[in-house]
């Protein structure tokens, strides 16, 4: 049964976990998936006092920065909470980040303790360590892989501190601990996490957000997406990211949640797998993965006479939806209530399809900076190619909207950072006098206040003519075409040009010239479809995938 949870302000999200270890001290909280490592809600609570130890024993003071740099495992999670309940601040680092700038996000963020994944540290320990540092800690047994010299003398060496760890803690806590004893609690305006948007050296933007911004995503989370104590969901997004931090992480354990990580870089059968076995009530994704089920399984189906004949019969289309729907549900577990999209647009035949089908879909709209959530909708209010409506305690505006209302979103509101760690210019860049964040985003309000996304405002290209053209519509129409597995429009001496990675399901026995041969064939179905303005000139055939960030986004900066 789903418990009463008061939401009539916004309160520290460390409130609602005492509650719910409160009220699940037996319950499993966090779990490795496909291995022997599991947290109860109490085991979750007592291993948080633990690292609070820990931190005494290594001087680390309220305050102070804690990186966190690693694949998601539980381990990850008591770390983050941890160093969120101690009251300190969480600089959490991308795994995907090279070493070298690892080490150079360590030194920017003023870190004291890092506490760091097999995976990483593996080419972070050949870096020479910041002065600041004075431990790095396995993230798989909390084991010292680094001391600065003065932290060694004073411990007695490595090996000695977890046994001072426990010798402390048993002072401490001469009983066992039961749900009474935890209390945790921290400062809402307080800065609570650094997050680091890229690794890129030089001025990095390091996004400050406090507790009030954390506390009210959390909120949001509850408020859209009720979920009864017990629920479980499989943790594939990175953590350090902020839409696998919130949506993944904070606001389904806050709820009660039992989350399985995936430890691995999951393969799609291990993902399969894992769904299967788990049954999740949510799924939280990027729209490249249900794009790509869609072309393997579905877009095969409905693209037969049949079925496209009587997909919108009534009464024999309604139950060829509702199979549909069935096969789809059975294969995310069977026991989905939600599957939300963010970090790019949907293919909008995908997007069209999920919704003919009734399927539980909403995509959401945000930022790093808004920690991450500026629009979302539950998904019986979502409307297609929105990004939903501005989220409970956030206001959405339109910059200087051009004739169609299309203009920059500016934001404002208690998800907004505070601004970016060491980078006044950047900072004062992004706000406006009176206080408004600039997104970077072109789009358009409808009268609900439903937020439609039009492109970036350094992605658009200017007409000859003066017309505004933005590349993300024509990729969503070339995406479409035979063949094409992503693609990136590009603008070269006035004219526009799309680079395409092909579908290597349908082409690896193909020729270069056979794929050629379908892409003139895309060229000239595509320009009919988009104004001539906007009139597509050549289309290149790349021979691989093009680079992505950690959110599955094209990098678009590295083609011309």
């Amino acid at each position: 049964m789903q418990r009463k949870i008061d939401l009539t302000m916004t309160k520290h999200y460390l409130h609602y976990l005492t509650d719910v270890m409160t009220h699940q001290w037996n319950d499993a909280a966090l779990t490795d998936y496909g291995e022997n490592h599991e947290y109860t809600f109490g085991e979750l609570a007592k291993e948080m006092l633990r690292l609070h130890i820990l931190f005494e024993l290594l001087g680390i003071k309220r305050g102070d920065k804690i990186a966190l740099a690693g694949r998601n495992c539980a381990n990850w999670a008591v770390a983050y909470l941890a160093i969120a309940a101690y009251e300190d601040v969480c600089v959490s680092i991308l795994q995907d980040f090279t070493a070298e700038d690892i080490a150079h996000l360590l030194e920017h963020s003023d870190a004291e303790l890092l506490f760091v994944g097999p995976y990483v540290w593996k080419d972070l320990q050949t870096q020479k360590m910041p002065k600041g540092i004075k431990a790095a800690l396995s993230l798989t047994d909390w084991s010292p892989l680094y001391l600065n010299d003065k932290m060694s003398a004073s411990l007695n060496g490595d090996a000695a501190l977890n046994d001072a760890v426990d010798k402390a803690f048993k002072a401490k806590y001469p009983h066992e601990i039961v749900p009474e004893d935890i209390h945790f609690a921290a400062d809402e305006s307080s800065l609570s996490l650094i997050n680091y948007t890229s690794g890129s050296t030089g001025s990095p933007k390091g996004v400050m957000l406090n507790g009030r911004s954390i506390s009210n995503n959390v909120e949001v989370g509850m408020k859209m997406l009720p979920v009864d104590p017990g629920q479980r969901l499989v943790s594939m997004l990175p953590l350090a990211h902020m839409f696998g931090q919130v949506c993944e992480l904070l606001y389904p354990l806050c709820s009660g949640t039992h989350i399985y990580f995936l430890t691995k870089s999951p393969t799609p059968s291990i993902l399969l797998k894992a769904l299967k076995e788990v049954q999740p009530y949510l799924v939280v994704t990027v729209p490249l993965v249900i794009e790509k089920i869609y072309k393997q399984k579905l877009d095969p189906t409905l693209s037969k006479w049949a079925i496209r004949t009587f997909w919108h019969v009534p009464g024999i289309g309604d139950f060829l939806k509702s199979r549909v729907k069935s096969g789809l549900r059975n294969a995310f577990g069977g026991k989905l209530r939600y599957f939300i999209c963010g970090g790019a647009a949907m293919n909008p035949i995908v997007e069209k399809c999920l919704m003919d089908i009734h399927f539980p879909l909403s995509i959401g709209y945000g930022m790093t900076e808004c920690g991450p959530l500026i629009g979302g909708n539950p998904p019986k209010y979502f409307k297609a190619r929105t990004g939903g409506v501005p989220v409970m305690n956030m206001d959405v505006k339109i910059d200087n909207p051009n004739e169609a209302g299309i203009g920059e979103i500016l934001v404002k509101g208690e998800n907004v950072m505070l601004g970016y760690y060491k980078n006044p210019d950047a900072t004062n860049a992004v706000f406006t006098e009176d206080g408004w964040m600039r997104t970077g985003d072109l789009g358009r309000l409808d009268k609900k206040k439903n937020i439609y996304i039009k492109g970036r405002c350094k992605t658009m290209f200017l007409g000859a003519s003066g017309q505004n053209i933005y590349p993300e519509e024509i990729e969503d129409k070339l995406n479409n075409q035979e063949a094409v597995g992503e693609s990136l429009i590009v603008e070269r001496e006035g004219k526009l040009v799309a680079l395409v990675f092909p579908d290597e399901t349908l082409t690896k026995r193909m020729s270069l010239e056979e794929i050629q041969q379908i892409m003139r064939a895309n060229l000239e179905k595509l320009n009919r479809l988009i104004p001539s303005y906007s009139k597509v000139s050549n289309i290149e055939v790349q021979d691989k995938p093009f680079e992505k960030t950690p959110k599955r986004s094209i990098k678009r900066f590295l083609y011309k």
